[in-house]
């Protein structure tokens, strides 16, 4: 890639922060704009010296290339300036199909689990061979002289496609982004379809998955699961609450019994994921196995933290599948606790689309409190609200504000997740602040 200075017009992104630091360690020089908002990813950003600036056409000049985050269009003020002053302007995804095209590269794709089997397939990579890595929680890593490249591949708009990976991972195909995939589920399955056709070497699919074993293409398919027909099984699971054990086998031959620190059948079916794509690359089944027990977790996927006697986590589920997967997850480490959901919709159109799914899901805690809907850029109100969301939960539903938060005071010795894909993590600050100063001793 060519001498210039890399400028990330939303630089605070999840995948931007992580590519933007990619970039940095591989000796580009880079910076970035955003809004002034603190956000979870800033922290990695300024400890690699990456300068962040408020938006702001100054901040475009002759020597850039500009990088254009998901979210803005055209007429965003720096891109339009850049435009106008005729400097290369490359998308998110451009910059990654580039990125990703001089290693082994493994793309990440599905309706759920993207992040987590990200995380995990690059944590173990990482332990056997050099091996670079984007994942959507914000982490990012550039190795020079990598084997291989680990990335997450959003189906959002069909960005995906301006990547042509060596190996695909379909964790699963549902209906998701109302606001994009108007033909329905049809129109989600046409985009994964479309995706693996620029596949070269392999593709992994969650074998138990309708809509994603529909799926045709040229390079070969390897289905992974707990059925019998599945290429890459996992039989005798044990799940516990130190994590969960299951044996492999491989086109019906056994590879050994693997274990991982990870809660829900959700993880289990990811390690399979995982394990398939270094078996394929030919990676001994020992330090896959030895790799797989030391992960420790990506960025606001099933976080978990102690406040006075309460077990608080923060999950980014904002999906009816997600929901069910994380409280699955807590009711497999907690058995004993009584475990409370804290739920903040995000989008009026996902809501609306799948709002008896999400009172279904959520009905699987114990107690359910809701708060106001997140809307997001392109979309900023709706004609739905929480309140209609929560009359069809059974457990609760109560719409909470910030203001008010004394309704979780009631529980006691249990668990309390606050989930959600926009700013539910307000609600949990000030929850921990009531719980901190009620229970000072106890922290």
């Amino acid at each position: 890639m060519e001498k210039t200075v890399y400028h990330f017009v939303g630089i605070k992104g999840t995948g931007m922060s992580a590519l933007a630091l990619i970039l940095k360690d591989l000796g580009y020089e880079i910076q970035g704009s955003d809004i002034d908002k603190y956000t979870f990813t800033q922290r990695g950003l300024e400890q690699a010296g990456i300068k962040i600036l408020p938006f702001d056409e100054k901040n475009i000049h002759e020597g850039l290339t500009i990088v254009k985050g998901n979210a803005f269009d055209d007429d965003q003020v720096e891109i339009k300036k850049a435009n106008d002053m005729h400097l290369p302007v490359v998308t998110y995804p451009q910059m990654v199909g580039k990125l990703v095209s001089e290693y082994t590269s493994i793309g990440i794709a599905g309706s759920h689990g993207k992040t987590s089997t990200t995380g995990l397939l690059a944590h173990t990579l990482s332990g056997i061979a050099k091996t670079s890595y984007l994942i959507g929680d914000g982490t990012g890593k550039g190795e020079k002289d990598a084997k291989f490249f680990v990335f997450e591949a959003d189906e959002y708009r069909r960005h995906f496609l301006d990547y042509s990976p060596d190996y695909l991972v379909i964790t699963n195909i549902d209906f998701d982004h109302p606001d994009y995939f108007f033909g329905g589920i049809n129109d989600v399955v046409d985009a994964f379809e479309s995706e693996a056709r620029k596949t070269k070497k392999g593709i992994f699919i969650w074998g138990e998955d309708k809509h994603a074993k529909a799926i045709n293409a040229d390079a070969p398919i390897y289905y992974y699961g707990l059925d019998e027909s599945d290429d890459i099984r996992a039989t005798n699971i044990k799940r516990t609450v130190k994590g969960s054990s299951f044996d492999v086998s491989i086109d019906g031959k056994d590879i050994g019994n693997f274990q991982v620190p990870l809660y829900g059948e959700h993880n289990v079916l990811n390690s399979l994921a995982v394990i398939g794509v270094g078996h394929m690359e030919h990676l001994d089944h020992a330090l896959i196995n030895r790799e797989l027990q030391t992960f420790s977790g990506v960025k606001r996927r099933f976080s978990e933290k102690k406040v006075a006697d309460m077990v608080i986590i923060d999950d980014y589920a904002h999906h009816p599948q997600e929901i069910k997967a994380t409280i699955d997850a807590a009711r497999q480490k907690y058995p004993d606790k009584e475990v409370i959901a804290v739920f903040q919709p995000h989008t009026y159109t996902r809501t609306l689309a799948l709002m008896d799914d999400f009172a279904k899901s959520l009905d699987l805690a114990d107690k359910v409190y809701l708060t106001n809907i997140f809307g997001s850029i392109r979309e900023k109100h709706g004609d739905i609200t929480s309140k209609d969301l929560g009359d069809k939960i059974h457990k609760g539903g109560e719409v909470l504000t910030l203001e008010d938060m004394s309704a979780l005071l009631d529980y006691h010795n249990a668990v309390m997740i606050f989930m959600g894909a926009g700013d539910v993590q307000k609600y949990e600050s000030a929850y921990e602040q009531i719980l901190s100063t009620l229970n000072p001793n106890q922290q």
